[in-house]
């Protein structure tokens, strides 16, 4: 088997690499520092269309597939885990449009945010229902022709910014997992407000926020599919989620890799240059190698996901290993920059606080871990 590139896929990674050289890393620190939402960039990603891979021409998307959302998502990492963040997370609502979405939802959202240049986010996480989805209490009770929301969601990646909303909410309570939801909200429907903004340790410009509902009426063709398939619509959806994520981890490794070995070929210590340090050199050796293996487990689950085949395991696999071949490589490269690799005048300590937020979202590598369990004693 192999994963060579297309040659179009090789000119996509080409314009990916060099958007994300001129537009992406001028202001990487300057986001980080100040948390702002790079609206500009997004606008940029839209224009080009990377907000549309994966989404078909007819619905205003790019095409392409998941390979290409992959080869995008992990060049724009190199530069910036935030901007990445933004990209692959945005994506989530399309893809639950596309799949579950009739064709009047289509018509209506995928034009928007593709080539729109709107944001999309998808809600699933609440107070007390992080890893375990079943204990979501946000309701959304049919009231004639309206539903109405009531209920908090947390921990939701570009929440803020979003102009339409997936939300993960119990249409049924009394059946609890199984009468679970998928219901759009737009921006600035009566009811719908944000809530916390959160403070975070890394990707400080992919803002995370609190939502709330109270008494929130959206009409009824705002329901995605149909009622009570909203849990098997969210775990469809985390599982393209996670190979974007393994995306973000991968480039975020990758770009690690690529400052440290040009730090060791600039940096002369002991009258040599640190590429002559055999336990730096060894440093690079593994790292190149988790970085590999981190890629082919991520290629291999966006190309199960492409050619339509189960992809649960694959995916768990891509992000958890992805995610800790991020930690890692991000550890070492820190420590071969040294002193330096500690300062912000080196995007050595960002990169560190933005991979380890790969280990968390979209499932933490331990549920990861329980998936994958699951899926190889069955």
């Amino acid at each position: 088997m192999d994963f060579k590139l297309t040659d179009a896929q090789r000119m996509l990674q080409k314009v990916a690499r060099e958007f994300a050289e001129k537009e992406v890393q001028p202001i990487a620190a300057e986001i980080d520092k100040t948390g702002r939402f790079p609206r500009e960039t997004f606008d940029k990603m839209a224009r080009i269309g990377f907000t549309g891979i994966g989404t078909p021409l007819e619905y205003g998307g790019s095409g392409g597939n998941d390979i290409d959302k992959v080869i995008v998502v992990s060049e724009i990492a190199k530069k910036c885990g935030a901007t990445a963040a933004i990209l692959s997370i945005h994506t989530v609502f399309s893809s639950i449009i596309q799949k579950f979405g009739s064709e009047e939802q289509k018509q209506k959202y995928l034009p928007q945010v593709t080539s729109g240049g709107c944001l999309g986010a998808f809600a699933l996480t609440e107070p007390n229902a992080g890893s375990d989805a079943g204990a979501a209490k946000t309701t959304a009770i049919l009231d004639g022709d309206e539903y109405i929301l009531n209920g908090t969601k947390c921990f939701i990646s570009g929440g803020g910014q979003a102009q339409y909303l997936a939300i993960i909410a119990s249409t049924q309570p009394e059946k609890g997992l199984k009468g679970l939801s998928t219901i759009v909200v737009e921006k600035g429907t009566p009811g719908f407000t944000i809530g916390k903004i959160e403070d975070k340790m890394g990707i400080h410009a992919s803002e995370t926020v609190e939502l709330i509902f109270d008494n929130c009426r959206v009409p009824k063709e705002n329901l995605v599919g149909v009622e009570v398939k909203g849990f098997m619509m969210a775990m469809n959806a985390l599982d393209g989620a996670r190979i974007g994520i393994g995306a973000q981890a991968l480039g975020i490794a990758e770009g690690a890799l690529e400052e440290s070995v040009k730090y060791m070929k600039e940096r002369v210590q002991f009258g040599k240059p640190l590429t002559a340090l055999q336990g730096l050199s060894w440093y690079i050796a593994e790292m190149a190698t988790k970085i590999e293996a981190a890629r082919w487990l991520v290629y291999y689950a966006a190309h199960l996901k492409t050619i339509g085949e189960k992809h649960t395991k694959e995916a768990a696999m891509a992000k958890l290993n992805a995610a800790d071949t991020a930690r890692v490589v991000t550890n070492l490269a820190l420590q071969i920059h040294g002193g330096y690799g500690y300062m912000r005048d080196y995007p050595l300590e960002r990169m560190y606080r933005d991979a380890k937020i790969t280990e968390i979202y979209e499932g933490t590598s331990e549920i990861h871990k329980l998936v994958i369990s699951r899926e190889v004693l069955s």
